[in-house]
């Protein structure tokens, strides 16, 4: 059978020569492992350039150290187009305790330390270094959701537009098709980049001596934001209500005698777009030079099929709405089935598709029946506190679909791995069915995230009701099959304005109906999300209304732990809580108590031992444990303390 596929596009000189090119218009850098699937930002905007007839190189996640590696294919003819991945660079490092990780999901072998924290300042940076005057353009997650000002959780502080450090000459935010072939299409023209600035989908920097736009909405300036929590408020606000493409007005924000601009959103591509993306010529694999080391998070999707993008449901602490946006975009049937056959040819496919969805599950193909009152609609969220009575809901279209994957010649099993929106999926009872009895691999994944009524108002989550209802159909659904199967849950902890006494309730919560999550979410602030500006500033940028807001290490292992209340280790963490809350009530042998009133013994061990290192030393001895035979013994000399103790002793 003939090769549906083009070669890898190259990745080093070598590369590069063999094709007979004697130069590139485009650099492609990303953080990220060079994968050519769809489902990676390299892979998928890299060919799609590519269709375009434009020479891309692929610098995938280069040593930063030097710019050299930014010159290997020496001065590209039109731009560097570089991201930090498909994730921010320090989410991707750090956990929401701020402890690195132990493996990077996009690195071959999971293996860490492979991008710099904040790549995309970072290679932007080498980039200039290598080729002066040379277009750079940046993109994806990291830059689009630190276009303005922004909270940075890491440095826990307010941060300029990542324009202003990377010195891109412009940034790209959202998904990126149109604007970055629009602006290849008008630089390859002879534009200047200076001059391609009303571009969709866009931001740029304006120096001091040129004048802003008047026709723009002027945010707070970065001064403003960093110093005074109610502008960073108003900022957000104002910010998240022009995100609608068909009503969004141009954005300025001052950063001191300089000025961030940001255009209107790119509007969203048609399904005929969408089609001729997901069908461009993928290898659908890592490039050869990984060898036998896996990208974890390739094994993951290898054999997965994204029918739609983008997402309505407008959860406050989830960055999906803000990078794809709040529309819908799906494919069509014909372009699903397509990717399905080749998929069940490849010689390595077992008949199990792992997963047809998107970042919602049921989604497809739903959107406003009123074109005329989106152009106006400023709705952060088609579906909270209600559903929007002009949202198309209809189940049908993707009901068929699922039918028609599962008629596909060599599928077996077709799995749904995306969340469920519940309060959608309980509005077509067919649908309902038609999951729990084809699609569901024992195991489905739901998020109803808190069981609290103004933790979840604030989330803008329906409330738990909605979750326990989809729950009872779903055993429903699943006995009627005659299946066993079982929904996953998922929590969070931390999210602002969650004390420990809603936590507590969520742990009455989760011992009255049995569920034991097996991970923990701690809530993570991370740039441009609404409740990242309530974990800073202490209010909903909505309303105006104090939100509570857990701080410190202390109140975050406490709410940690409480969604575990059942683990032996986490037994003096709960107890503390509920005592702080007066909770005493919890704590016995009865049917409702969360632990036992006698610790376990696991836990009292490790308590005596953690005591046991605490114990002042023996009379006589150095204080700081350092003894005259090995002087560094017990400390680390590069510690600030260390020179303190030697003083001491």
């Amino acid at each position: 059978m003939k090769s549906n596929t083009l070669p890898f596009l190259p990745t080093n000189r070598q590369e590069m020569r063999s094709r007979g090119w004697d130069e590139v218009d485009v650099v492609f850098v990303s953080g990220d492992a060079y994968v050519d699937h769809p489902s990676f930002a390299v892979g998928l905007l890299s060919r799609l350039i590519e269709a375009e007839g434009y020479r891309v190189a692929v610098l995938s996640q280069p040593d930063w150290r030097s710019c050299e590696p930014w010159r290997q294919f020496g001065r590209p003819r039109l731009c560097f187009a570089i991201s930090a991945g498909n994730m921010d660079s320090l989410v991707n490092r750090y956990t929401a305790n701020r402890k690195v990780r132990n493996d990077d999901a996009y690195s071959p072998g999971g293996r860490i330390g492979l991008r710099p924290d904040r790549a995309t300042a970072v290679y932007c940076q080498r980039a200039r270094e290598a080729f002066g005057g040379v277009p750079i353009l940046a993109g994806g997650v990291e830059a689009g959701l630190r276009r303005i000002a922004h909270y940075d959780y890491w440095s826990d502080k307010v941060r300029r537009s990542i324009l202003l450090d990377s010195k891109a000459d412009l940034l790209v935010y959202g998904m990126g098709e149109r604007p970055l072939l629009e602006v290849l299409a008008r630089l390859t023209a002879g534009e200047s980049i200076r001059a391609i600035r009303d571009v969709r989908g866009t931001a740029y920097r304006l120096g001091a001596a040129e004048s802003p736009p008047q026709d723009a909405i002027f945010l707070p300036s970065y001064e403003e934001v960093a110093s005074d929590k109610l502008a960073f408020a108003r900022m957000t606000r104002l910010t998240h209500l022009e995100t609608n493409p068909y009503n969004a007005r141009r954005l300025v924000q001052m950063h001191g005698r300089e000025a961030v601009v940001v255009n209107p959103p790119a509007f969203p591509l048609s399904e005929t777009e969408m089609d001729r993306v997901y069908g461009l010529p993928y290898q659908r694999r890592p490039h050869p030079c990984y060898g036998d080391e896996p990208i974890p998070a390739f094994e993951v999707v290898k054999h997965s099929v994204q029918i739609m993008r983008g997402c309505f449901g407008g959860c406050t602490f989830c960055s999906i709405t803000a990078h794809e946006g709040r529309i819908i975009q799906s494919r069509s049937p014909a372009s699903v089935l397509e990717e399905v056959r080749k998929m069940a040819a490849a010689p390595d496919f077992k008949g199990v598709i792992s997963d047809i969805g998107g970042p919602t599950a049921n989604m497809y193909r739903m959107n406003c029946s009123r074109p005329d009152v989106r152009a106006k609609c400023r709705r952060l969220s088609c579906i909270h506190p209600t559903v929007c009575k002009l949202l198309h809901v209809d189940h049908t279209p993707l009901i068929q679909l699922y039918r028609a994957v599962r008629e596909k010649k060599g599928v077996k099993k077709a799995f749904v791995s995306s969340g469920v929106r519940m309060d959608l999926a309980q509005q077509s009872p067919e649908y309902m069915d038609e999951l729990v009895r084809h699609h569901v691999g024992g195991h489905l994944k739901v998020a109803p995230e808190h069981c609290d009524a103004d933790v979840l108002r604030l989330m803008k989550k329906p409330s738990v009701d909605d979750f326990e209802r989809f729950a009872a159909k779903f055993r429903e659904s699943s006995r009627a099959a005659g299946k066993d199967q079982y929904l996953v849950p998922y929590f969070i902890a931390g999210h602002p304005g969650c004390d420990l006494a809603a936590m507590i309730r969520l742990a009455e919560f989760l011992k009255r109906t049995g569920y034991r999550p097996r991970q923990v979410q701690d809530f993570m602030p991370t740039p441009f999300d609404i409740a990242t500006c309530m974990y800073h500033t202490g209010m909903d940028p909505i309303t105006g209304e104090t939100v509570y807001v857990a701080k410190g290490e202390r109140q975050r292992r406490l709410q940690r732990a409480l969604l575990q209340y059942w683990k032996p280790e986490n037994y003096f963490l709960v107890r503390e809580a509920l005592l702080s809350e007066g909770r005493e009530d919890l704590i016995g042998d009865g049917p409702n108590c969360l632990i036992p009133k006698k610790p376990p013994k696991e836990p009292l061990q490790n308590r005596k031992q953690r005591n046991a290192a605490r114990l002042p030393p023996p009379s006589g001895s150095n204080r700081a444990g350092i003894g005259k035979s090995n002087p560094n013994r017990g400390y680390r000399p590069h510690r600030a303390t260390a020179v303190r103790r030697r003083e001491d002793s």
